[in-house]
Parts: structure tokens; C-alpha cells; sequence
């Protein structure tokens, strides 16, 4: 059984000290492309937290008892991507039911969480760590919780820049660039915690 300062160090590395935004660069395209409002970001946290997770536990669960029992590792990459598509499907079903305000806010990058690189990297890295089950989910959720940090973060700047007087050079994705590479150095402070 891991243990609760495992679990702990576990939650605080992913979400901060390796942020998978910031330090990794994974997840690039919805975390500029979806970080314009909070609420949007915020929204799009939340799938990505729900999506990673459960991918991370379903990935753990397939690898461990299906791909390793039949000697199958090498399959895994195809396998983790299937399962990651098939998840964020059930999540746009839910959104479209449940909140069709923020399904038609997060538009195009919902489907993009499939192709988020992010979500593969996590299923991918509890592989190479050897995460047992338990871990692998911990991990899942504190890097998504990480991604959900940044973007959140990233979108409040953004909605304070709107109203500055920018230069026009500056204007749009170069100032949005600057401020995610101020964040990740900001971030790099958290490399002591560890």
C-alpha cells in the first residue's frame, strides 16, 4: 500500500513543482486556446481533471491486468488512446445534456482533450514510473489539477491585459506567449518545496 507522504509528495510534484503546462509543455493548445475567460478555463479545468483521472484509473486498471497478463505492453499507446477518446465522448454527451452553456463556451477544444498530449503523457508516465493503480490516479488528478491551476491563472491575467494599452506588435498570442513563460519561471519557484 503507498504511503500517505508518497501520496502527498505525489499530489504537490505534479501540480506544481512539474507542472504539466508549464514545466512539461504538454496540454499547449487548450490552455492558450480556451484561456481568454475564467469561467471558460475554469470549465475546461474541470473536464480535463474528470477526463485525466478516469483515464489514469481505466489506463492503470487495462495495463495491469489485461496488457501485462497477456504480455501485451507494447500496446499500450494504441490502448491508452482509445480509452482517452472514448472518455472525453462521454464528457461532451454530459455537457451537451447537462451544461449547454459551457459545451458551446469550450467549442472545438472539447474534442481537442482527446488530442491533448496531456492526457496521454499521464497514462504514459504512470507506465514508466510503475504507479500502482492507487498512484497512477493520485498522479492523474494532481497533474490535472496542475493544468487547471495554470489555466485559470493564465485566463485571469488575460482578462486584466485586456483592458491595458499594449503596443500593437504585442497585441494578442505575443503578450499571452510572455505571460505563460513569466509563469512557468514564476513556477520554477516551487522546485524547492520538493
Amino acid at each position: 500500500m503507498d504511503s500517505v507522504k508518497e501520496l502527498l509528495v505525489i499530489l504537490i510534484g505534479s501540480s506544481l513543482v512539474s507542472n504539466v503546462v508549464l514545466s512539461q509543455f504538454l496540454g499547449l493548445c487548450p490552455f492558450l486556446g480556451v484561456s481568454k475567460k475564467i469561467k471558460t478555463a475554469a470549465g475546461m479545468g474541470s473536464a480535463v481533471i474528470f477526463v485525466i483521472t478516469l483515464a489514469s484509473a481505466v489506463a492503470g486498471v487495462i495495463y495491469k491486468y489485461v496488457l501485462q497478463a497477456f504480455g501485451i505492453e507494447y500496446l499500450q499507446t494504441i490502448v491508452f488512446i482509445l480509452v482517452i477518446a472514448a472518455l472525453v465522448q462521454f464528457v461532451e454527451m454530459f455537457l451537451r445534456k447537462v451544461m449547454p452553456s459551457l459545451y458551446e463556451a469550450l467549442g472545438v477544444y472539447l474534442p481537442l482533450i482527446t488530442t491533448n498530449c496531456a492526457v496521454l503523457g499521464v497514462a504514459i508516465t504512470n507506465v514508466q514510473k510503475e504507479y500502482g493503480i492507487l498512484t497512477g490516479i493520485v498522479n492523474g488528478f494532481a497533474t490535472a489539477v496542475g493544468f487547471t491551476i495554470a489555466i485559470v491563472i493564465l485566463a485571469g491575467l488575460r482578462e486584466k491585459m485586456e483592458h491595458n494599452d499594449v503596443p500593437e506588435s504585442f497585441k494578442g498570442m505575443p503578450t499571452v506567449l510572455l505571460t505563460a513563460g513569466l509563469m512557468a519561471i514564476a513556477f520554477c519557484g516551487f522546485s524547492g518545496l520538493l
